[in-house]
């Protein structure tokens, strides 16, 4: 059984968003909404990743040296300006639509394994990905005029 390769990647795709998320709150505190959304949002993928613990351990023993070769990393810090909240919101957007659609795969994989506990998990965090990711998204189209069309 491979679960335990894709719940180590979903662990460790959660816990770097939500540290994304924190540095891209401080970078760009300046502006009204962002330190504290996305505070918020790095709590909630701190709690994902709190949820995930128990099935990483259940299925451990499982575990293979593979799981290397499955992450990815697509933050590499902050930027700065209206440009650079945009990219910066962009690479979060990234990575949130990576862990839902590593939450699919789990999803999936729990239906197969019939591990109810397991789906009951995926199903709730599954919907609060998607709301960051109707967030970033609203956020972005928000800072894209200014970003793109008036100078700085």
């Amino acid at each position: 059984m491979h679960l335990a390769h894709y719940l180590g990647l979903l662990h460790r795709a959660q816990t770097n968003l939500a540290s994304a998320f924190r540095q891209v709150g401080e970078a760009h505190a300046e502006e009204p909404d962002i330190f504290h959304l996305c505070q918020q949002q790095a709590r909630r993928c701190d709690a994902h990743a709190e949820r995930l613990r128990p099935f990483t351990t259940r299925y451990a023993q499982d575990v293979a040296t593979e799981p290397d070769r499955l992450y990815s990393q697509l933050f590499t810090g902050t930027r700065t300006g209206g440009l650079g909240l945009l990219r910066d919101l962009q690479d979060l957007y990234l990575m949130a639509a990576e862990c839902d659609i590593t939450w699919t795969v789990v999803g999936q994989a729990a239906y197969g394994a019939r591990d109810e506990e397991l789906l009951a998990v995926v199903k709730r965090c599954e919907e609060e990905t998607a709301i960051q990711l109707k967030w970033l998204r609203t956020r972005m189209k928000q800072a894209a005029p200014q970003a793109l069309v008036v100078a700085e």
